[in-house]
C-alpha cells in the first residue's frame, strides 16, 4: 500500500503497439504473453478445456508423418507429481504401464481400465528404464544398486548384471530384451553421478552398451564408442541397433545424436554410424528414451531446449526428422502401449502423457 497520490502512469506509444501487437499475436496462436515473455496457454490436465482437432502439438515435418498422426485424438496428461520421470514399460498381460519417478524411489503403476495410478514399488533402487521379457517378468536399471534386476513372479528379485570385469558398473540406464532371452543394456552412469537419482560416487567403467547372454548369464561389452549411452532398442527385424548418446550433458566434445548399429550373429556390433542428428532449427537437445514403430521409425523423446523443441522428436528409418510431438515439459523416455500397442506413451519431466497414434509399436515394451 502507498500513500502517493499522484496520476498512474500513461502508457507510452512504444508499449501501447507493443501490447497490441502482443494481443494480435495470442489471438492468433493461443499464446499466452507475460511482460513480453511467450508463455504456453495450453492446459494439459485432466480438467483442460478439450483442445480443437487436429492437436496442434501433434507436428508434421516430412508428409511421411502423416499418415501416423491421427486428426481427432489428443496429447493427454495422465499423471503428473514425480520428480524425474523416467522409465515406462507395458505389461500386455495387465494391461499397466509401469514407469520410476528416480529421485522419490518409487515404481509407479498406470491401469489401462480406467486410469487409475498407484504406487507399485516404494524402494525401488532408484530404477531408471525397466522393460519386460517374454516371460512376462520385470527387467529395472536399478541406480542406487548399480544393477540390472529381475521380478522374478514370487516377488522376489533376481541380480542380472552387477560388475564386469571385477568392477561395479556404473548406474544401468535403460534395457531391451531380445527375442532370444539376451538383455541389452546402457551404462552411462547417470545414477552414480549425484546423490538425487542414486547414490554418489566413481565410475568404475567407461561408460558402454552390454549384452546379459539369457541362457550363462554372461556379460559382453558390445561397445564404448559413445561418450554416455542412453536409450537404445532394436530395429522391427532385430538386424540394428540403436542408441541415443547424452555424453554433451558432462563431455564438451560428444555429438547430440543417435547412433546405429549393424548386429551380426545377434550378438555383437558393426558398422556404427550416426542415425540422427538431434540438432532442430540450430538447437540440439537431447534424445533420451527411444523406441521402433514396426515400419522401423524411431521415436525419441527429446529435451532441455525448450518450448517447440521439447517432447518426443520421429526419425524415418533413413534418419531424416519426419514429425513432432510437443510438450510442455522435458521428454525422457517413451514406449508404445495399449492392448493395441498403438498408444505412445511420454515421461516426460514431472509427468506421463499419452497419444494414440497409427503406429505400432515393434517390440514388446
Amino acid at each position: 500500500m502507498t500513500n502517493d497520490s499522484s496520476p498512474a502512469p500513461q502508457p507510452s506509444r512504444r508499449s501501447f503497439l507493443a501490447g497490441t501487437f502482443a494481443a494480435a499475436a495470442a489471438a492468433a496462436t493461443g499464446t499466452v504473453f507475460s511482460n513480453g515473455r511467450a508463455l504456453s496457454a495450453r492446459d494439459f490436465g485432466p480438467n483442460a478445456e478439450p483442445v480443437r482437432y487436429p492437436d496442434p502439438d501433434i507436428v508434421v515435418i516430412d508428409e511421411r508423418f502423416a499418415k501416423y498422426k491421427i486428426g481427432n485424438t489428443p496429447i493427454r496428461r495422465l499423471h503428473t507429481g514425480c520428480l524425474w520421470a523416467e522409465g515406462p514399460a507395458w505389461n500386455g498381460v495387465g494391461r499397466y504401464l509401469v514407469w520410476s519417478d528416480i529421485p522419490n524411489d518409487v515404481q509407479l503403476r498406470w491401469l489401462n481400465e480406467d486410469g487409475h495410478v498407484s504406487t507399485m514399488r516404494n524402494r525401488a533402487g532408484h530404477s531408471n528404464g525397466n522393460t519386460f521379457d517374454y516371460q512376462g517378468r520385470q527387467i529395472s536399471c536399478e541406480h542406487g544398486s548399480r544393477k540390472v534386476v529381475r521380478y522374478e513372479y514370487d516377488g522376489t528379485k533376481t541380480i542380472l548384471a552387477e560388475k564386469f570385469e571385477g568392477k561395479r558398473f556404473n548406474a544401468p540406464n535403460d534395457a531391451v530384451v531380445h527375442p532370444g532371452g539376451d538383455i541389452w543394456f546402457t551404462d552411462p552412469g547417470y545414477g552414480s553421478l549425484m546423490h538425487y537419482e542414486g547414490n554418489k560416487g566413481e565410475l568404475e567403467l567407461k561408460e558402454a552398451v552390454y549384452r546379459i547372454d539369457g541362457k550363462s548369464g554372461r556379460i559382453t561389452k558390445l561397445t564404448d564408442e559413445l561418450f554416455k549411452p542412453n536409450g537404445l532398442c532394436f530395429s522391427p527385424d532385430y538386424k540394428k541397433l540403436y542408441v541415443a548418446d547424452t555424453g554433451a550433458s558432462h563431455y564438451k566434445e560428444a555429438p547430440r545424436n543417435i547412433k546405429v548399429w549393424d548386429i551380426q550373429d545377434d550378438k555383437s556390433l558393426a558398422d556404427g554410424k550416426e542415425f540422427a542428428s538431434m540438432e532442430l532449427d540450430g538447437k540440439a537437445g537431447f534424445a533420451d528414451g527411444i523406441r521402433c514403430d514396426t515400419d522401423g521409425n524411431i521415436w525419441a523423446s527429446a529435451g532441455w531446449v525448450g518450448d517447440g523443441y521439447d517432447g518426443v522428436h520421429v526419425f524415418a528409418p533413413d534418419g531424416v526428422r519426419i514429425g513432432q510431438i510437443r510438450l510442455p515439459e522435458i521428454g525422457s523416455n517413451v514406449c508404445f502401449g495399449g492392448p493395441k500397442r498403438n498408444r505412445l506413451f511420454i515421461t516426460a519431466g514431472q509427468s506421463l502423457y499419452a497419444v494414440y497414434v497409427e503406429a505400432i509399436g515393434a517390440h514388446i515394451a
